[in-house]
């Protein structure tokens, strides 16, 4: 359910972020978040996803780990653009600018309770 909640949250800022001209940005260097940072947050995420469906689906306790890794790499993307964000303040000038601040908060604390209950799950499946 985090895992939903996270990711509803997160496709909203990226259609915000999208609408805002946040690819247009990219060619002058309006925007703090570079293209590649904003499509491999999710695409990481969207494969953790699927390591741990498969997890789910197998029980091969490896998967676990596997997904746990990629969320780690995703949720540092994510903490990067976080910090971005935090430091655009008045200057911010990109697409970013108009994040409400409820969407930012929700995506992020609702991505780090589903690392933290991905994390202890794998600890318990592999008796750590």
């Amino acid at each position: 359910m985090t895992w939903l909640i996270t990711a509803m949250a997160g496709i909203y800022l990226l259609y915000l972020w999208l609408s805002g001209g946040g690819l247009r940005q990219q060619r002058t260097k309006v925007t703090r978040f570079p293209a590649v940072l904003v499509f491999a947050h999710p695409g990481l995420a969207v494969s953790a996803l699927g390591c741990w469906v498969a997890y789910v689906l197998t029980s091969e306790r490896t998967l676990a780990w596997v997904s746990f890794g990629v969320l780690a790499a995703s949720a540092l993307l994510g903490f990067t653009m976080f910090t971005r964000w935090l430091g655009g303040g008045r200057h911010a000038r990109g697409a970013e600018q108009g994040f409400p601040v409820l969407a930012v908060v929700l995506h992020g604390l609702a991505g780090l309770t589903t690392f933290v209950l991905v994390l202890l799950t794998a600890a318990v499946a592999t008796g750590l």
